[in-house]
């Protein structure tokens, strides 16, 4: 999932949670967070028990006919944890008003620490006695949406970088530490690879790092256990909730926080240094208070300070933070982090600390972002990547990757990678290293995504074919309603050809382009390079013409739509005009039967009222069944469209793959990559940001532009700044509340 997918409808969840304790409890704002995070622990790490239950269930032994209880064991290998009954969510849920909540929330809690030595003391257990039982009730009930229920990835990370944006310390924030986006880690972990041994990351948070690690080795069918997790986080409750995070993965780790754990200062475990197979980290970005003194002679800083001013201070430790990763490192360990995009042109004593770094051959790649990654905030930043193990041949070159022009558009103010812009920018990497028959294959996989969605994209069924002739039904059912038939302005039947048309040619498209790509299917992970370039320019059309259907379905839903429409109306009047005469000899017949009346209904009355009844009914219910018509057809719409748009986006990803790289040999494109020495390099002033090396790429004239792309992004905008301006409003409506004005 795109991680973000329903990350909106999950943070109004937890701003309602907000509001809810904020209104009814005696905690203080900077307090919320923690106990609502340990109910999304509760709830998270029930949904990934629920995952693997029947999985665990079906292979367990049995003897005699008998079949053994789960067990924690069970769960260890499964990237989930054992959740005893008054553990489990769905208890808490069931929990009545005599119950005593907090009680209950507490027994969970110390139910999961007894069985799982490295949460001890970490889980929130006393706060939940400052929250009213029906306080607790609704907080339960508040954070059990399936949106959460069916949430996955680091969404746990997600959540806690939302109570810290929103009502916790913002002082963290402005000391240069930010959430790491899922897509930025997620291509540092597919870049390195880990596979086996230990991981650090001195600059841990919420451990996300470690998580995407252990996703990467159940996505290659290797057992997470295989991995070690080392990490620093020097806040304490940032600690508490890392080590809740790996905790509902499934995983364990030696997290260590507080003063102890501030990185610049101490090393709180002992015999790390020098040992480690991966490191991964995105420290807080140029900070200017490390005091020099205390740093000068650590051994972690083998090229040196970074400077120091008057005032004994490290001016900017962007420099100490990328030594710390490359002295940890073992003589075969990799590093991949986040890093400001200041420091890979910065001057004076830094660059020295970086031509020293350079030219150990250390530096394997260097990755730029643009901005708009953060959620909190919209600096550009760099993907740093070193590798102590690297080929001899690769030993004076550095990977310099310009990926400011690779992104997707989530909401106006975030965006980040799709999985594919990530295996695009990760292939690129492959041919580096000379995997060239990884990137065939992922090319090979595209072309077989595009016949897939291809041959999925329609026919309708004839249910669904029918329900597009709903505007036909609809005209020849109201030409049965003798006063339905004077309202209609004109004949039918040339907008019913037109829709009789545009149906036979949509069907017919559909059926030849699946003919053609059923013999063009590119199947066998050999296939040689010249077969998959023929490939691709045979979807090529294909590609073209399921634009035209997105317009043709459009069309013909229109033609459907407006036709139903029409109909609609002419009901909606006509119920108006019946209703009318039927409230009027109803209450005539009323009036009549007490005796205030002196005209009683004649029998052409009576027969009037009767038929006026009948038509009512029928005409409300032909109303109703051409509005549910309705929905079913433009689900159909949404549908179609999306599959003829995935057709065409997976051909896109191929022909993107390919137009660069046709030899499936790494070469040099401009402004997106280039493999560069460390002579150009030295001459660059040492200079590691791949945009002063890479170029700018030609400004390609865009024939094929995307007009209804163009106005999601603008729709999106638009959103988000009347989302702004909500709020802008509503603050300051209570700042003139606040004046007395």
């Amino acid at each position: 999932m795109s991680q973000l997918e329903n990350i909106e409808a999950i943070e109004r969840r937890l701003w309602k949670s907000a509001d809810t304790l904020r209104s009814n409890s005696e905690l203080a704002s900077n307090e919320y967070f923690l106990p609502v995070m340990g109910l999304i622990f509760l709830r998270h790490a029930y949904s990934r028990f629920l995952a693997v239950q029947d999985d665990i269930v079906a292979s367990l032994p049995s003897r005699g006919g008998k079949t053994r209880k789960i067990t924690k064991q069970d769960f260890s290998g499964k990237s989930a944890i054992y959740l005893k009954e008054e553990a489990q969510f769905d208890h808490l849920i069931a929990l009545t008003d005599s119950d005593d909540r907090s009680e209950a929330i507490i027994q969970a809690m110390e139910s999961i620490e007894s069985e799982y030595e490295n949460l001890k003391g970490q889980l929130p257990k006393q706060e939940y006695r400052n929250i009213p039982n029906d306080v607790l009730k609704i907080l339960l009930n508040t954070l059990n949406p399936e949106e959460l229920q069916k949430a996955s990835g680091d969404i746990f990370g997600r959540i806690y970088e939302y109570f810290l944006t929103q009502f916790a310390d913002q002082g963290a924030h402005d000391g240069g530490e930010f959430f790491t986006p899922v897509s930025l880690v997620q291509l540092i972990v597919n870049v390195l690879e880990p596979d086996h041994g230990k991981i650090f990351d001195p600059a841990c948070g919420s451990g996300g790092m470690f998580v995407q690690s252990a996703h990467f080795m159940e996505q290659h069918k290797h057992n997470p256990t295989e991995l070690t997790f080392y990490g620093h986080e020097k806040n304490r409750v940032t600690t508490r909730l890392a080590k809740m995070n790996l905790a509902v993965h499934g995983l364990e780790g030696n997290v260590e926080g507080g003063d102890s754990a501030i990185t610049y200062y101490k090393d709180p475990h002992s015999g790390l240094f020098g040992t480690v197979d991966y490191v991964m980290a995105n420290p807080p970005f140029n900070v200017d208070e490390v005091d020099a003194t205390k740093v000068k002679n650590d051994p972690r800083l083998p090229f040196g300070l970074p400077g120091e001013n008057k005032n004994k201070k490290v001016p900017n430790a962007n420099y100490l933070w990328v030594q710390y990763f490359y002295s940890y490192l073992n003589n075969t360990g990799k590093a991949g982090f986040v890093m400001s995009s200041q420091a890979s042109s910065a001057g004076r004593d830094e660059a020295k600390v970086r031509e020293a770094l350079v030219k150990t051959g250390h530096v394997d790649a260097m990755v730029d972002i643009r901005g708009n990654f953060f959620y909190t905030r919209s600096v550009p930043c760099q993907l740093w990547f070193l590798n102590k193990a690297k080929p001899e041949a690769h030993k004076d070159k550095v990977l310099m990757i310009d990926a400011r022009n690779v992104y997707r558009k989530v909401t106006r103010k975030i965006f980040d990678f799709s999985p594919e812009q990530q295996q695009n920018l990760t292939a690129i990497v492959w041919l580096y290293r000379g995997e060239r028959r990884r990137f065939i294959e992922l090319v090979i996989h595209y072309l077989n995504e595009t016949l897939v969605r291809l041959t999925d994209a329609l026919l309708p069924s004839q249910h669904q074919r029918a329900l597009l002739w709903c505007g036909v039904k609809t005209r020849r059912q109201l030409r049965g309603l003798q006063q339905a038939v004077d309202t209609l302005q004109s004949p039918p039947e040339l907008e019913l050809e037109t829709l009789g048309k545009a149906l036979d040619q949509l069907f017919t498209d559909v059926a030849g382009l699946k003919q053609q790509a059923s013999l063009c299917r590119p199947d066998a992970s050999d296939t040689p390079l010249a077969e998959v370039h023929q490939r691709e320019q045979a979807y090529l059309p294909f590609a073209d013409t399921c634009r035209h259907l997105i317009k043709d379905v459009d069309h013909l839903v229109k033609l459907a739509s407006g036709m139903t429409a029409q109909a609609i109306t002419c009901l909606r009047e006509e119920l108006l005009l019946n209703d009318a005469e039927d409230n009027e000899l109803s209450a005539a017949k009323k009036a009549s039967e007490k005796g205030k009346s002196s005209q009683p209904l004649t029998a052409s009355d009576e027969q009037r009222l009767k038929t006026l009844k009948a038509t009512i009914d029928r005409m409300s219910s032909l109303r109703s069944s051409l509005q549910r018509n309705n929905k079913v057809v433009e689900q159909w719409r949404k549908q179609a469209v999306e599959q003829l748009k995935q057709v065409r986006y997976f051909h896109q990803q191929a022909h993107w793959l390919l137009s660069r790289f046709p030899e499936a040999e790494l070469r040099d494109v401009e402004g997106l990559v280039k493999l560069v020495t460390q002579e150009e390099i030295e001459k660059a002033d040492w200079s590691l940001t791949p945009g002063r090396y890479v170029g700018v790429a030609p400004e390609a004239v865009d024939e094929d532009f995307d007009f209804e792309a163009a106005l999601k992004d603008i729709h999106i905008e638009l959103e988000g700044l009347n989302e702004e301006a909500v709020v802008l409003a509503g603050r300051i409506a209570r700042n003139f509340e606040g004046l007395g004005v």
